[in-house]
C-alpha cells in the first residue's frame, strides 16, 4: 500500500491496480470524457487502470468520423472580388444606389445564411460530443474552446469559428502548437483586433489576453512586456479563410520581451512565453481546474494538496516540453485523482450535464436544438462565450434559475416531456427498464428496494440507504413498478438530486 507519506511527497504517486474498482472505472469515464454505460465501465474493470488511461490518452488510433475541411461551406462570408470590389467602388462614386442597394441585400442575405451555418456547427458539435468514441478529445476541445475564447458574436464567420474548433481538435494534447496556431487562427486575429495590428499603430489586444488569460495569469508580466509582445505580432492578420503574414506592417526592430533584447517575431514571444516561470503552473492549473476538481483560477492563491498536486503536474509539464499527454496520464493513474477530495465533487458544466446524461443513462438525444437551447440557459452557450475570460465555471453555473433549467431539461431527455408539453419530436422513448438487468438475476423479478439501488448505481455511482427507500418507497405504491413510465418517473427524480449536478 502507498502511505500517506509517500503520497505527501509525491502527489502523483500511482493508485495500486487493485484499488481501481467500479467507482474509478466510473470516475474516469467522467472526467477524461462525458462518462459512459455500465458496460463500458465493465470494460475499463477488465482492461485495469493502465490499459484504460491508454485507451482514453492515446485516442488517436480510435477510428473517428474526421471533421474535414469542407464539412460545411467556407464560402459564405468570402470577400468581394475585385471586379465586385471595382463595381462597388464605381458604383460610390457615381451615386448608383441600385447597386449600392443590391451589394447591401448580397450582405445582408450572407449574414443571415452565415447565421444559419453556425447553428449547423453548434448542432454538428454537440452531436460529436454526445457520439465521439474518442471522449477525451472532445473533452479537451471544449476546454480550449472556453480557454482561448471567441464568440461568434464578433466574429461573425462561422467557417472560422469551425476552423478554429478543428485547431482545438487537432492540437489538444500540444500547448505549443495551440499557442502557435492561435496566433495564426482567423477568428482569434479578428476576435482579438490582431488584424489591426499595424506597425505604426501597434494594437495590444492579443498580446495582453496571451498573457493575461492564456498563459501567465496577472502579476507575471509586465506592461513593457505586452506593448513589446504586441510590436511582434504586428503584420498578422489573415485574408479570406487564411492566415497572412503582412511584412510590410510587421515591425522588424529590436523589441524588449521578459528583458531580453531580440528581433522577436509571434513565434520568438510564444517562445519567451514558454519559457517563464509562471507559465508550466498556469497550465497545470488549468487542466486542474476542467480535469480535477475547481478551484482558483490563479495558481498563487491553491494550498495544501491542491498547489502540491498543481506542482507536481506543472514539474511534469514543463519537462515534456508542454506536450500534454504525459501530464494527463500522471493525473488519470493518480491516487489523489480517485480520492474522496475529488470524486464526485465537481460541479458539472451545462455540457457535461447533457452529454453525459445522453452518454450515460442511454436516453436519447431527441432534438439538439432543444439540447441547445437549454445548455444557453443554464449559461453555456457554445461558440457565444460570455466575455473574453470565457466562463468562469464552478459554482458560477449554480443558481435558481440554471437549477430550475437543468431539472426541466434531464426531464425533456427521460420522458420527452417539456414545460410547454410533450415535444412532438419524442417518440424515440427512453426505456430504462435495461436497468432491471442490473437489479436481479436472469429468471427473476426485482424488487422494488433492488431496482431502486440499481438506479442509483447507474445515475449516481452509488446507492445511498435513504435515498433508495424513499424511490423504492413511491414505486411499491405503483401497480406496475417496473414498467416504464414507472422507472422513467424514478430516474427523472433520481436526476433531481444535487449529486446528480456533480462529477
Amino acid at each position: 500500500m502507498t502511505t500517506t507519506a509517500q503520497s505527501a511527497r509525491n502527489p502523483l504517486v500511482r493508485l495500486p491496480a487493485e484499488e481501481f474498482g467500479h467507482r474509478e472505472a466510473r470516475h474516469l469515464l467522467l472526467r477524461a470524457g462525458f462518462g459512459g454505460t455500465d458496460q463500458q465501465i465493465e470494460t475499463m474493470l477488465e482492461w485495469g487502470l493502465d490499459r484504460a488511461v491508454d485507451h482514453l490518452v492515446d485516442y488517436e488510433s480510435i477510428p473517428t468520423e474526421p471533421d474535414a475541411r469542407d464539412l460545411f461551406d467556407h464560402n459564405i462570408m468570402r470577400p468581394l472580388s475585385r471586379q465586385e470590389r471595382a463595381q462597388l467602388q464605381a458604383a460610390r462614386q457615381r451615386g448608383d444606389e441600385d447597386t449600392l442597394a443590391r451589394f447591401r441585400r448580397q450582405r445582408q442575405q450572407s449574414q443571415r445564411d452565415d447565421r444559419r451555418q453556425m447553428a449547423d456547427i453548434r448542432r454538428w458539435w454537440l452531436s460529436r460530443m454526445i457520439s465521439t468514441p474518442r471522449p477525451l478529445e472532445e473533452k479537451l476541445t471544449l476546454l480550449w474552446h472556453g480557454h482561448f475564447t471567441t464568440s461568434y458574436r464578433t466574429v461573425e464567420d462561422s467557417y472560422h469559428l469551425f476552423m478554429q474548433n478543428r485547431l482545438f481538435r487537432g492540437n489538444a494534447k500540444s500547448f505549443p502548437h495551440l499557442l502557435r496556431g492561435i496566433i495564426r487562427d482567423p477568428a482569434m486575429l479578428r476576435y482579438l483586433n490582431n488584424d489591426q495590428n499595424r506597425r505604426a499603430n501597434p494594437n495590444e489586444n492579443l498580446a495582453r489576453e496571451l498573457l493575461e488569460l492564456f498563459t501567465l495569469g496577472e502579476g507575471n508580466y509586465s506592461e513593457r512586456d505586452i506593448r513589446e509582445g504586441a510590436r511582434a505580432l504586428t503584420g498578422y492578420t489573415f485574408e479570406d479563410d487564411a492566415f497572412v503574414f503582412n511584412h510590410n506592417q510587421h515591425d522588424k526592430s529590436t523589441k524588449a520581451i521578459f528583458r531580453r533584447m531580440a528581433n522577436f517575431d509571434g513565434d520568438g514571444f510564444i517562445t519567451a512565453i514558454l519559457g517563464q516561470n509562471a507559465c508550466a503552473p498556469f497550465v497545470a492549473n488549468r487542466l486542474y481546474r476542467f480535469l480535477v476538481a475547481d478551484g482558483p483560477a490563479h495558481p498563487r492563491e491553491l494550498t495544501g494538496d491542491r498547489l502540491a498536486l498543481v506542482r507536481a503536474m506543472s514539474e511534469r509539464v514543463r519537462r515534456d516540453r508542454y506536450e500534454l499527454s504525459g501530464t494527463l496520464k500522471a493525473v488519470f493513474l493518480s491516487r489523489y485523482f480517485y480520492s474522496d477530495a475529488v470524486v464526485g465533487r465537481k460541479i458539472k458544466s451545462p455540457a457535461e450535464l447533457v452529454v453525459g446524461a445522453v452518454r450515460t443513462l442511454g436516453v436519447p438525444a431527441r432534438d439538439i436544438n432543444a439540447l441547445l437551447a437549454s445548455m444557453d440557459r443554464m449559461g453555456q452557450n457554445l461558440f457565444y462565450p460570455p466575455s473574453v475570460k470565457g466562463w468562469d465555471g464552478g459554482r458560477a453555473w449554480i443558481n435558481t434559475a440554471t437549477l430550475f433549467a437543468r431539472q426541466n431539461t434531464l426531464t425533456y431527455l427521460i420522458t420527452g416531456r417539456q414545460p410547454t408539453g410533450r415535444d412532438r419530436r419524442a417518440d424515440d422513448d427512453y426505456d430504462p427498464r435495461t436497468v432491471l438487468a442490473l437489479a436481479s438475476k436472469p429468471g427473476e423479478h426485482p424488487r422494488p428496494e433492488e431496482i431502486a439501488a440499481a438506479m442509483l448505481r447507474l445515475a449516481l455511482g452509488q446507492t445511498d440507504q435513504d435515498k433508495a427507500r424513499i424511490i423504492a418507497d413511491s414505486l411499491s405504491r405503483l401497480p406496475n413498478p417496473a414498467d416504464r413510465a414507472a422507472l422513467a418517473g424514478a430516474m427523472a427524480l433520481i436526476t433531481a438530486l444535487p449529486e446528480y449536478q456533480l462529477c
